[in-house]
């Protein structure tokens, strides 16, 4: 089983700029508010993103960018890894594997939290390819490029060693098994998305589908009837 431990360093790997902030803002949140220190990777540029078709493809990724900066402040989050590949053509490469492996190796975290890489039948927005393609690199990054000293042998030019990461929680696992209470904490996940205005297109609906989201997953957790939660399955890596 995963450790019960009270990890001090928190890695979030995903795919684009606002996955974070969608499937696990109110549990970031909570987190730091503890006192724990989370730092994002965040793997693809977004410039496939918006609805605005005046925006160079260049501007949004610049737009996406500064709006994940200004979404991670309000989540208390100050470290960012942006590793800029190209918003919707992500594949499990062995140079993204190693890029994933570099942050794991600097950061050193006590728990990655990532994509789930098994595509959602049952809800197919989660399952957009680049989730997948984050959710299996950044695994394959945890075990075994990230602790093999002998994979990525670059990586040891460069002075970083290898690294094992104790456990990952996966957003959208197949087996679901940790609900976190995000009610303290909804306001600003809510925050943090309508930091993303290039892709939100009805501000005002916004709140209240967060809640709605949030509290129908609670129901799931068994939790309190008004209470809203984030849901993750537990991946015991050491």
């Amino acid at each position: 089983m995963p450790s019960e431990t009270t990890p001090q360093r928190i890695l979030v790997v995903v795919a684009h700029p606002d996955d974070v902030d969608f499937g696990s803002g109110g549990t970031i949140a909570s987190w730091t508010s503890e006192g724990i220190d989370v730092a994002y990777c965040i793997i693809t540029n977004g410039d496939a993103g918006g609805f605005d078709p005046s925006v160079p493809r260049w501007e949004m990724a610049e737009i996406r960018q500064a709006e994940q900066r200004a979404a991670a402040k309000v989540l208390g989050v100050e470290e960012i890894f942006f590793l800029g590949y190209p918003d919707g053509r992500l594949g499990v490469t062995l140079e993204l594997r190693r890029d994933i492996s570099r942050v794991i190796r600097q950061v050193r975290p006590d728990r990655v939290l990532c994509q789930c890489p098994e595509r959602n039948f049952g809800r197919i927005y989660a399952s957009h390819p680049d989730h997948l393609a984050a959710g299996e690199a950044t695994l394959c990054a945890v075990y075994p490029d990230a602790r093999n000293p002998f994979a990525h042998p670059e990586l040891l030019e460069e002075g970083l060693e290898a690294y094992s990461v104790p456990e990952v929680w996966m957003m959208g696992g197949p087996q679901i098994d940790t609900y976190v209470d995000t009610t303290d904490h909804l306001d600003s996940k809510v925050a943090a998305l309508l930091c993303h205005a290039s892709q939100i297109t009805d501000p005002d609906a916004l709140p209240g589908w967060m809640r709605q989201w949030g509290e129908a997953t609670a129901q799931h957790g068994g939790l309190p009837e008004g209470r809203t939660a984030e849901s993750f399955q537990r991946v015991n890596t050491a």
